[in-house]
């Protein structure tokens, strides 16, 4: 009995012999085919659609899939791919809309100067060599010239440097370069002078996203920069997927640890070969990532993140040797992973802190990482009070209905006229196939301008336009007629999309609100808001303040500051002070656990109208006002 079959992906051309039983999706991933997913194949997103004409070797439809395609769409042969199980030979069909494309990625953050002092140095060693009248061994003769020269004293020898040391010192006629850790250990020695060739690695591991710099440590400057995918994207879009993954499979901590290092290492690997460098001569790795990334990387069992009082298993910095990750770099190398603040503000948001210097001025700072867990400080250098909110991943595509990530063909700026035709731009001057985050944010900030929606998110039907309408009972107003766009179907926003938008921002908002009032702050109070993430680099700042997904403070008071989480990262690998002072932060920062604080559900309430359900806090936005029966009308 034929317990085999082979999938064919097109348009790639490309084919996989699989076993009866995976998904279409499991199968892509295999053969090396990229489909979206943005809730990693739970069928909650409605993204990974293919085309299989002949289905005759599938399973029957899904209930997921009756309810996110349409009768004409199952017609035409669509399935969802993490639904579909293959149970024979099968042609699938990619289309344009289910494609992972280029994604645009936030690098750069700002960051503060700090002096050149890393923890990995390289000395050129000119050794003499043994005689019958000096026998001193190998190893004494070694740390005796570092102790006298350099006065670098109780120095220890990796143990794999240690084996290899006597070839070495006489392969290089006893010259050779010495690589020193922390000004405590040598990790490395080659032969001849190499103390120009060091390198490290600061990265970032995101929930969707790891980025880094690859770093030359002798001048302090970025050569190249490395970008993938979390990996860990295929077992759950977001935090609380993972960690039931990791809680309820016995291997499931494995697999994401295994996912979470293959990802740094893929990005590391980009790196080197943009700029030519070996990885044997990339020394250390800085790493930060929220506190879930942080323990999964670390294989530290998460099941007490999850659940409360969502105590981490460690917060202090740590320094682990890269043969344990099997990481790539030189093996005797080290990974310094930054330390954390609490079970939901993790060593990304210590580089934030770090990077903008809000906890070094007498300034009163609003810093604020938007992402799927959006981090959020207030404070200066007397005190600084932070929390953290779950977001959810609205902004980056998922539960929208025609949401995707920033990458190419994504509609990533909105502006509706008042006659209701709307302009747009995509990523990469394409035909839309969809809209990311930033485009969200416009769309639902112009329908609320023009009376489209009223304050509470709800369409205006008495607004005459063909561009709002109902579609098999759903309410949505078209961003781009079908004709126009790659896939030959309308792109809309939808009124559960807007309701997802409300929710995404309120958290934002209402923790905000909640942290402020515990510092006994306002908003006019704050001489500066930091704006992070890679999501906040690219928004419109006056269509966020009509949204009220931040406050309405004059504009020049507001600064986006990009990815200061790999920014901070940076600083650690190339200065020891930053290091030090990271570790000041992680103690210094206190944390408030918003599930906790009796008016986050209030402030949350009033925070899902746009812009708020009270408008004196938004006095520019308020002379947009909307009454019960959605009709228009200014303030006078």
């Amino acid at each position: 009995m034929r317990t085999s079959a082979t999938i064919w992906f097109e348009p790639e051309g490309r084919k996989i012999d699989t076993e009866f039983g995976v998904t279409i999706l499991e199968a892509s991933r295999e053969a090396g085919v990229y489909i979206r997913s943005e809730c990693g194949g739970k069928g909650i997103c409605g993204k990974c659609r293919v085309i299989v004409k002949e289905q005759k070797y599938l399973n029957d439809l899904m209930d997921a899939e009756k309810k996110h395609l349409t009768n004409y769409e199952i017609g035409l042969g669509y399935r969802l791919a993490c639904c579909a199980v293959v149970k024979g030979h099968v042609v699938v069909e990619v289309p344009v809309e289910s494609r992972v494309g280029d994604q645009r990625i936030q690098i750069l953050g700002f960051e503060g100067a700090v002096r050149l002092s890393p923890c990995v140095k390289k000395i050129f060693v000119r050794l003499s060599k043994p005689t019958l009248a000096d026998i001193k061994p190998d190893v004494e003769r070694l740390l005796d010239y570092l102790n006298e020269i350099h006065n670098l004293s109780g120095l220890e020898v990796d143990y794999h440097v240690l084996k290899s040391l006597p070839a070495i010192l006489r392969k290089a006629n006893w010259d050779i370069t010495v690589s020193i850790w922390n000004n405590k250990e040598i990790i490395a020695v080659e032969e001849g002078d190499t103390s120009n060739v060091s390198y490290g690695f600061a990265v970032d591991i995101g929930t969707s996203k790891i980025a880094g710099y690859l770093v030359n440590l002798t001048t302090g400057q970025v050569v190249s920069a490395g970008f993938v995918e979390n990996p860990q994207l295929v077992l759950g879009e977001d935090i609380i997927s993972r960690l039931n993954y990791a809680m309820k499979r016995k291997s499931g901590l494995n697999e994401l640890q295994k996912l979470a290092v293959e990802g740094v290492k893929s990005a590391l690997i980009d790196a080197c070969k943009e700029a030519g460098v070996n990885p044997n001569n990339v020394y250390e790795i800085t790493l930060v990532g929220n506190t879930a990334m942080h323990h999964f990387f670390l294989a530290i069992h998460p099941n007490y993140l999850a659940l409360s009082p969502f105590v981490p298993a460690v917060k202090r910095s740590l320094d682990i040797k890269a043969r344990i990750f099997n990481m790539g770099i030189n093996p005797h190398g080290y990974i310094h992973i930054l330390p954390i603040i609490a079970g939901f503000v993790g060593a990304d948001a210590v580089a934030d802190v770090l990077a903008t210097g809000i906890h070094e001025t007498d300034d009163l700072s609003l810093l604020v990482d938007i992402g799927t867990n959006t981090e959020i400080f207030v404070g200066n250098s007397e005190d600084l009070l932070s929390c953290s909110c779950a977001s959810g991943p609205a902004f980056e595509g998922m539960h929208i209905k025609h949401g995707m990530k920033a990458i190419t063909g994504a509609i990533e700026r909105v502006n509706i006229t008042s006659d209701f035709e709307v302009e747009y731009v995509t990523i990469g001057d394409t035909k839309p196939s969809g809209l990311c985050g930033s485009a969200m944010v416009d769309a639902v900030a112009a329908m609320f301008k023009r009376g489209l929606i009223d304050n509470k998110g709800r369409f205006n039907w008495q607004v005459e336009t063909m561009r709002l309408k109902k579609e098999e009972n759903e309410a949505e107003f078209v961003i781009a007629w079908g004709h126009e766009t790659a896939t030959g179907k309308e792109i809309t926003v939808t009124q559960k999309d807007i309701r997802e938008i409300q929710l995404a921002k309120a958290a934002i908002y209402a923790g905000c609100s909640v942290i402020m009032r515990r510092k006994n702050v306002s908003w006019k109070d704050l001489d500066r808001i930091f704006v992070a993430g890679a999501f906040g680099n690219s928004i419109n700042l006056e269509n966020a303040i009509v949204l009220g997904l931040i406050p309405d403070v004059p504009l020049e008071k507001v600064k986006f500051v990009g990815n200061t989480a790999l920014a901070g990262a940076k600083m650690a690998l190339l200065s020891e002070d930053a290091r030090r002072e990271a570790d000041v932060i992680s103690k210094k920062v206190r944390y408030l656990e918003l599930a906790a604080d009796p008016t986050f559900d209030d402030e949350f309430f009033k925070a899902t109208y746009i812009p708020h359900a009270d408008l004196n806090r938004f006095p520019s936005v308020g002379s947009i006002l909307r009454d019960s029966t959605g009709k228009v009308f200014k303030q006078s």
